[in-house]
């Protein structure tokens, strides 16, 4: 199980402060007494991801509100399966039924995405990652809905690896110059570069950065920058970015890259369709 995010506490927080305000005004016309049994379920088929956050939403509204999990994160779930069945007072248990769902309906939206990407390169040595193109304030959530979904994260923000892109380049006057700068970061990082051409290709793979980025090659340019790295003996990792479907990403695995880079895995996500039940005692 990937671990779960430092900040995942105050993403909860603020997800209730926005939706509650000042107050549950419609869970309010609820008697206080009144107990709720209910189930969450799966309309469509899904990976599951979001348990801490939909625990952590009721554990805020109210501790004695129970859920009691039918599967884990990371498990792929048929239609109609359930997620977890829930016991406690009413009011707190409708107040946290949205921000709950809103959770659990995006992270696994985000590792279904995820799963079928992985699914589709499986047999080859290529691994899925994902970018910083994701759902704002809620970066570390879909960074660990994607590990959920057994792809990588590249990277998780501008502190924790260097990625040069073509301003990057522009601005320290070449590939070579920016890597050299690179190096001198403190404490060091991984260094990645994105070439968009056979000559930016050659002068990193001289400059030896730890991976390089290959944006919008096709199959055949993949293939020769492969063979090219493979016939020096440079240690350097290949990744293919840009363009990527589901319908040719295995394709582009073929070629021998190590990594392909998808956005739309945490851009493009279609909320899965989930549903609470809920009967009163």
């Amino acid at each position: 199980m990937p671990q779960l995010p430092a900040d995942l506490g105050a993403q909860v927080a603020a997800a209730i402060a926005e939706d509650l305000g000042r107050g549950d005004v419609t869970a309010a016309l609820v008697p206080a007494a009144q107990r709720v049994h209910g189930r969450v379920i799966t309309r469509e088929a899904a990976v599951l991801c979001g348990r801490a956050w939909a625990d952590e939403t009721f554990r805020r509204l109210d501790p004695s509100v129970t859920l009691k999990w039918s599967a884990q994160d990371g498990d792929m779930l048929a239609a109609g399966a359930t997620l977890f069945e829930i016991e406690g007072p009413a009011r707190p248990v409708l107040t946290g039924e949205r921000t709950a769902l809103n959770f659990l309906q995006l992270l696994s939206a985000t590792a279904t995405a995820t799963r079928a990407y992985v699914d589709a390169v499986a047999g080859t040595r290529c691994r899925i990652l994902d970018t910083r193109k994701t759902i704002p304030g809620l970066r570390t959530a879909q960074k660990y809905a994607v590990r959920c979904g057994g792809a990588d994260n590249l990277r998780m923000g501008l502190y924790d690896q260097v990625l040069i892109k073509e301003n990057h380049i522009a601005a320290a006057g070449s590939i070579t110059a920016a890597i050299r700068a690179a190096r001198a970061t403190v404490p060091p990082v991984r260094i990645e570069v994105e070439v968009e051409n056979a000559r930016e290709l050659e002068e990193a793979l001289a400059a030896a950065p730890d991976v390089i980025m290959m944006d919008e090659f096709t199959r055949e340019d993949m293939r020769a920058a492969v063979a090219l790295r493979d016939a020096r003996g440079a240690e350097v990792k290949l990744e293919a970015s840009g363009g990527v479907t589901l319908e040719n990403v295995r394709d582009i695995a073929a070629t021998g890259v190590d990594y392909i880079s998808v956005g739309s895995i945490t851009k493009h996500v279609r909320a899965v369709d989930l549903s609470m039940r809920l009967d009163f005692n």
